[in-house]
């Protein structure tokens, strides 16, 4: 006789010592609940939020795949309690709340590490340097410098030569005082061009930089050229913020008169860049072989001091997508004054070299599947396609993403709080902050994870604005909702807790502000979508 299936199981929770006997299929949030044991479910059950971390010791279990749980977290028996099922008898442990944020904050932010991108992209630098030994002149081999050197390079397959006037001011006082051994630093992008000349044998590091020009701030990073190996990646505040905090702005100044400052602010934020890379690694600009530079269409125009007015006039039409490989010293740039500078080619007035490097770095024309590619910055830029075919368009998000426009804002560094976890009962928030530091303000990722907290929690309703009088009632005067001097805020650290030594907040102002940007790039989306006749689903 066939045994009959179990329809009822035993549930064990520890510490606390209690069981329950529940149905097959129940909701693990639902048997502790009988038990007498609240799971704080700030989303109302639905997995949203992953403040129910229950840890399962033994027993059966069905759970789905989870965005808030890690792969380590979920090997370790840890479930969300109020999407698991019950399959089977169990043992549960619960650690106390504050221990089941932590978690949560921990789990949200190893699952949103980025996913391995295969591009078997060659490594083919078009900076290499040449070690030569030449045949000194004699009476009977009068031939110059310059085609003794071209003559020695084309033994080294360089071919077609072109030696800058500074270098061939440099070549016979360098070829005489080495002995006739030099090492030559080619730029081979187009033809050869010999763009530096090392007495002796020269091995240090060949350095290239790679530079993104955003709107609000520009990142550097330096390249090992002979191994493509990133050595240090750094930031800062493009200076021309001070001139206006968007691309229009900054066009409308220009126009007034200010392209030769704007263009002198965005050479100085590179050129400190550049500074600070060189003190920390001990290179001289002269070192630096190559610049590559990324950025939306109105920042390349200024580098390049090209008027952008164009661009913000119908039809939009910029003066140029793609940029002629320049010099650094036409440039003002702060490396070896020879050295090619290339900025990516743009795509139209409103979506530059940015999205172009973006797309390549990410694969995404070799992508088998639709794919939404976003660049969310002060100007969100939208890319949708696969292999077959891509279509962009872009939308003024404006700078609160990048810690613009908000109080305590601030950009991706150490000190800012990137992840916020708000206790649905007693309001009190866990900060995750970059560097494991006292938190000093708050970058674009710690805002939206604030506003979503807030919403979760009810400190914020659905249009953004802060409850202070329904927060105060529930939690009493102290509580950390409060009438500031811009308006309603929300303390998230106060100031015994923070870096600055005065308290860090969330204004109304600022979730505002994170509102309008979302409602800017959520409209981009949804009317590319509905011109191509595609569901946000597909």
């Amino acid at each position: 006789m066939a045994s009959r299936q179990k329809t009822t199981f035993r549930i064990s929770f520890e510490p606390e010592g209690k069981e329950v006997t529940v149905a097959a299929g129940t909701l693990l949030v639902d048997a502790a609940d009988r038990a007498g044991l609240l799971i704080d479910t700030p989303c109302g059950g639905q997995g949203r939020c992953g403040r129910c971390l229950v840890q399962v010791l033994s027993g059966d279990i069905t759970r789905g795949e989870n965005p808030h749980l890690s792969q380590e977290q979920t090997e370790r028996g840890w479930v969300l309690s109020c999407t698991a099922r019950i399959n089977g008898d169990l043992r549960v442990t619960m650690p106390p709340q504050k221990e089941r944020e932590r978690l949560a904050v921990e789990a949200t932010t190893s699952s949103r590490a980025a996913l391995p991108v295969e591009c078997d992209f060659p490594l083919l630098p078009i900076v290499r340097r040449v070690p030569l030994k030449l045949q000194p002149p004699s009476l009977d081999d009068s031939t110059a410098d310059a085609q003794r050197l071209a003559h020695a390079l084309a033994q080294n397959d360089v071919d077609d030569v072109t030696v800058e006037l500074p270098l061939l001011q440099r070549l016979s006082h360098e070829l005489r005082s080495s002995e006739w051994q030099i090492t030559t630093v080619m730029d081979v992008s187009n033809g050869a061009r010999m763009i530096d000349l090392y007495p002796g044998s020269h091995n240090s590091a060949l350095l290239g930089i790679a530079v993104d020009i955003g709107t609000t701030n520009v990142v550097a990073e330096l390249v090992d050229l002979r191994s493509g190996r990133s050595i240090e990646q750094i930031s800062a505040r493009n200076r021309q913020i001070l001139r206006g905090e968007d691309i229009i702005s900054r066009i409308i100044f220009s126009e007034k008169g200010g392209l030769e400052e704007l263009h002198r602010l965005v050479m100085e934020t590179v050129n400190e860049l550049v500074a600070q890379l060189g003190h920390r690694h001990r290179f001289q600009p002269r070192d630096v072989q190559d610049m590559v530079v990324a950025g939306n269409t109105t920042m390349v125009h200024l580098l390049l001091g090209i008027p952008p007015k164009s661009i913000r006039q119908e039809p939009y039409a910029p003066s140029a997508t793609s940029f002629p490989r320049v010099k650094a010293g036409e440039l003002g740039i702060d490396i070896n004054p020879l050295a090619g500078v290339y900025c990516l080619p743009a795509v139209a007035a409103y979506v530059g070299g940015d999205i172009t490097a973006g797309i390549l770095s990410s694969c995404l024309f070799r992508s088998e599947k639709l794919t939404l590619f976003l660049d969310v910055g002060t100007n969100g830029e939208i890319v949708l396609g696969n292999q077959e075919w891509m279509t962009t368009c872009a939308c003024s998000a404006g700078p609160s993403f990048e810690g613009a426009g908000v109080l305590h804002g601030m950009r991706a560094v150490p000190g800012a709080i990137e992840e916020v976890r708000i206790n649905s009962n007693t309001l009190e928030p866990t900060l995750r902050v970059i560097g494991d530091k006292q938190p000093e303000g708050i970058c674009g990722s710690g805002m939206i994870s604030a506003g979503a907290e807030l919403m979760l929690t009810g400190v914020i309703d659905r249009s953004g604005r802060i409850q202070v009088e329904e927060v105060q009632r529930r939690m009493g005067k102290s509580s950390r909702a409060r009438i500031g001097e811009h308006g309603p805020e929300f303390v998230l650290a106060w100031e015994k807790e923070s870096g600055t030594r005065q308290d860090i907040v969330i204004t109304g102002v600022d979730i505002g502000n994170i509102i309008r940007t979302k409602g800017a790039v959520y409209a981009g989306i949804a009317v590319m979508l509905h011109s191509l006749g595609i569901e946000m689903a597909d």
